[in-house]
């Protein structure tokens, strides 16, 4: 994906072995029976900033574009964290409560933010390379990055 900007996309998350939790996976807060998540994409300095503050859950997950650490100061509800590399391969995940300050990944360049325990019923854990799929802003037209 060449230069990344503010919006609305979809996450895919490949289906590892079963590891999905399938009871839970019912297309409820910003998920589908297809391994695809609802994403919003923070990639100006003011939507990187602004994050998650201010809000009280999310459907889905925010992509924050480019990151590599995250804080949960000010933050209503614990997120689940996943630290991306340029591949948009998970690096690490875990889970962040409010008021906390969570280490630089130094190997990461992009960071996914969702609400605690998505992460783990999506079957996402370090090894697993995700895909985004966002609306071209000229055309209409989908376009995809894995």
């Amino acid at each position: 994906m060449g230069t990344w900007r503010n919006g609305k996309g979809r996450l895919t998350v490949p289906a590892q072995d079963g590891s999905r939790d399938e009871s839970h996976d019912d297309g409820s807060r910003g998920g589908s029976q297809d391994g695809s998540v609802d994403l919003e994409i923070a990639a100006s300095y003011g939507t990187r900033r602004r994050g998650l503050l201010g809000r009280d859950g999310i459907d889905g997950a925010l992509l924050i574009t480019p990151c590599n650490s995250v804080h949960s100061f000010r933050m209503r509800f614990a997120i689940d964290v996943a630290y991306l590399d340029k591949e948009l391969t998970v690096v690490d995940v875990h889970t962040l409560r409010p008021g906390r300050l969570a280490m630089p990944r130094w190997k990461a360049r992009h960071v996914l933010e969702a609400e605690a325990g998505a992460m783990a019923r999506w079957g996402l854990r370090p090894g697993t390379r995700v895909s985004v799929t966002v609306p071209d802003q000229v055309s209409g037209r989908s376009s995809r990055s894995s």
